[in-house]
């Protein structure tokens, strides 16, 4: 899959193809649903795919700390889509001067100027210009003008309901990760490089790798059953905590520790994939370091009975 960062790399190899647009975070069943279409209407026209998202996502631009948590950051995001098969990922950088552009404005910038798009294939949901004014409707009314074509992608339900970001957002604050892998398809992990923290958890007795997480908010808090995957790993159970730290130093941005049960490994600088598997229980503020380390004494003892009880296939 190629990678286009912004309007100003495309070139004029770039320009006819089948186009879909929208924010992709999770890159959900609904998602996969698009992107099948995406990639059949290509095969049909004999034309490359391409996806068009956003980054920041634009409700993190304007409120970055009350924004609906990010399930994917910009490189799980990219890595889900390769997985489709599309051919093309153009990302836009989301700032005030896209936020101002009207429908037009981007039909005529992105879809036809930018990309020469023969063909758009369109979510139920998604609206573009600054009014939210552009959805589907408007983009066909436009279709003859520009001599492009439009489809909609009609809404996948499952259990009888819309799947969605916002569904399956709220299954992971949940923690329930079985629903989460209904809607996603996949189980629900986390990626990023493992980066110095304060070594704190050398002195609790629990060594941790701090995993970048590349959000500013997490739809995870707690700790929880993991498996951990990259850097020579290949699904090691564990336990991870996600939050803000309350009892050491109340951050404001989500954090992601993960602690390999019965193993030791220098991972600092590596990538490693972690995968959700069961919440053991909130994250909480605890009044002194002792008791802290009194309670991930309790959170490893718990972890391990859970991964005996459900070892890896």
């Amino acid at each position: 899959m190629e990678l286009i960062r912004g309007l100003h790399n495309l070139r004029p190899e770039h320009r006819g193809s089948v186009v879909t647009v929208g924010a992709f975070d999770g890159i959900h069943r609904g998602h996969l649903g698009v992107l099948e279409q995406l990639r059949r209407c290509g095969e049909e026209l004999a034309l490359p795919t391409t996806a068009v998202v956003f980054e920041p996502l634009p409700r993190e631009y304007f409120q970055p700390l009350e924004a609906p948590p990010r399930i994917t950051n910009l490189r799980e995001r990219l890595q889900a889509l390769a997985a489709t098969g599309i051919d093309r990922v153009l990302v836009m950088v989301f700032n005030e001067a896209l936020q101002a552009w009207s429908a037009d404005d981007f039909i005529e910038r992105v879809f036809v100027g930018g990309l020469g798009a023969r063909h758009i294939v369109l979510g139920d949901d998604f609206r573009f210009g600054n009014a939210r004014e552009g959805d589907f409707s408007y983009a066909q009314a436009a279709a003859q003008r520009h001599g492009y074509s439009v489809e909609k992608m009609d809404t996948v339900l499952i259990d009888g309901e819309r799947v969605s970001s916002t569904r399956l957002r709220a299954a992971l604050m949940a923690g329930d990760f079985v629903e989460a892998e209904h809607l996603l398809g996949r189980p629900y992990t986390m990626t990023g490089r493992v980066e110095y923290g304060r070594q704190l958890g050398r002195t609790l007795d629990t060594p941790t790798a701090n995993v970048r997480l590349d959000r500013i908010r997490s739809p995870l808090a707690g700790v929880f059953t993991v498996r951990v995957s990259g850097a020579g790993l290949d699904n090691v159970d564990g336990v991870a905590n996600v939050g803000t730290r309350p009892t050491v130093d109340d951050s404001l941005t989500a954090s992601l520790e993960v602690h390999l049960l019965d193993r030791k490994v220098d991972l600092y600088g590596r990538r490693l994939t972690v995968t959700f598997l069961h919440k053991l229980r909130d994250e909480q503020k605890f009044d002194s370091l002792e008791a802290l380390k009194d309670n991930i004494e309790q959170d490893k003892t718990h972890a391990r009975v859970w991964h005996k009880a459900h070892p890896a296939i």
